[in-house]
């Protein structure tokens, strides 16, 4: 049965120990039948990208670890002559290093970017799976083991099924099929903290209420005054935020294709 990863985002730090340890791997050794060595630079097998949402005073940061998908439908295969890509029986995808020398075109098919193009060598490389060490006994790629808060996962498909189920696939809308399924991305974000202007005074517990579609959020505001609505679908949403005592303030159409800091909202007290 096929090998899967699972990546947690929500575990994840930003270490990048994965990143370091498939450099470590690969750097300077050469592991044919499977890969060619990796270079030192321009090259990332594991990739650990930072995303920033938001504005400051309210950021948010999560990281996402990017490697190879091993797309049970990958484009890899097909764009490759002589049987150059293939498929093992465990489902990693691998690049075939002396068939795929100058097969530029391997690295252009990969809808996610995850097939580099090593000039020096003229040679198609990404990651493997780190096959030749499950060839060798291991039971762990070296980017999962490297992982010190289990963010990443590696094994059978069915015995991670738990962890699949309620995961997502980067750009399914592909048709790649990919066999790395991520849990707990994080949806967009809408925040801000209210205050009284006279008063100069943050408010706490005023009422926040957001719509969208038919469907309503709900929170209020803390110990400083401030109120988040997280993981929160692309779309576009009304807002309104009240307190006793105090005139609503609504916010219309406020759009979700970024997190939204609102900052600071002043409420006018009632007459």
């Amino acid at each position: 049965m096929a090998k899967v990863f699972v990546i947690d985002v929500a575990r994840c730090t930003g270490c990048y120990n994965c990143q370091l340890a498939c450099k470590d791997e690969h750097c300077g050794n050469d592991w044919t039948p499977y890969a060619k060595p990796q270079p030192e630079t321009g090259q990332f097998w594991c990739r650990v990208e930072e995303y920033v949402r938001g504005a400051i005073p309210k950021v948010k940061i999560h990281y996402i670890s990017k490697i190879c998908n091993h797309c049970a439908n990958a484009p890899c295969i097909p764009a490759a002559k002589n049987g150059a890509v293939y498929r093992r029986d465990d489902g990693l995808i691998i690049i075939d290093p002396e068939k795929a020398a100058g097969q530029r075109q391997i690295a252009g098919s990969c809808p996610y970017g995850a097939v580099y193009f090593n000039e020096a060598l003229n040679l198609p490389q990404k990651c493997t799976g780190c096959a030749h060490l499950l060839d060798h006994g291991a039971k762990l790629p070296r980017c999962v083991d490297a992982c010190p808060t289990d963010a990443m996962r590696f094994g059978e498909e069915a015995e991670l099924a738990e962890l699949t189920a309620g995961a997502v696939v980067l750009r399914p809308e592909t048709g790649a099929a990919p066999q790395v399924y991520y849990r707990n991305i994080p949806g967009m974000f809408i925040g801000g903290t209210v205050y009284d202007p006279v008063r100069e005074e943050i408010i706490e517990g005023a009422s926040c209420r957001l719509q969208s579609g038919g469907k309503t959020w709900r929170t209020a505001t803390d110990e400083f005054g401030d109120f988040w609505f997280t993981d929160l679908p692309v779309g576009v949403f009304e807002l309104a935020v009240d307190a006793k005592g105090y005139r609503t303030r609504v916010f219309a159409a406020l759009k979700t294709d970024e997190s939204l800091n609102l900052g600071d909202i002043a409420l006018d007290a009632c007459d």
